[in-house]
């Protein structure tokens, strides 16, 4: 339960950030013809943040906090640079400052679910969608900024 909370949080933080911006600076931005709709993301977010909130949950049962303390640091990590990355690119509205945050933020999920494989398969597993989200959002959010610079 905690663990949702916790993105819960993080995704109610993120959307706040992402709100100041994008039915205003975002529509007047180039993008690429990969763009996908604006409506699509939330439901996409929402489904990968249950499958952080679980995967958590699992290696959590495995041991608890204190004997994968490694594996919820980098946890703990990607989810702050994950939230990051809204004020950075929708907050400050800068493509630039977002492509500083999600290029770390992704080598940190791809760490995490390789350690979490280590602990639980499935809570390895359950991060796969959420590196793949997040390299394709990597890919836009870096084709937005060359689109507009």
């Amino acid at each position: 339960m905690a663990f949702m909370v916790l993105c819960l949080i993080i995704s109610a933080a993120g959307g706040a950030a992402t709100a100041t911006s994008v039915q205003g600076w975002y529509t007047t931005l180039e993008k690429p013809l990969f763009n996908p709709p604006n409506w699509l993301f939330a439901p996409v977010w929402t489904v990968i943040y249950f499958m952080i909130a679980f995967s958590g949950w699992r290696v959590w049962l495995k041991g608890g906090i204190a004997n994968a303390k490694v594996a919820f640091g980098i946890y703990g990590a990607q989810l702050l640079l994950n939230l990051a990355w809204s004020f950075l690119f929708f907050g400050a509205q800068s493509p630039f400052l977002g492509l500083i945050d999600i290029i770390p933020l992704f080598i940190l999920i791809i760490i995490n679910a390789v350690i979490f494989w280590k602990i639980d398969r499935l809570a390895g597993i359950l991060m796969v969608p959420y590196a793949l989200w997040v390299s394709f959002a990597m890919l836009l959010n870096g084709s937005i900024y060359f689109l507009n610079t």
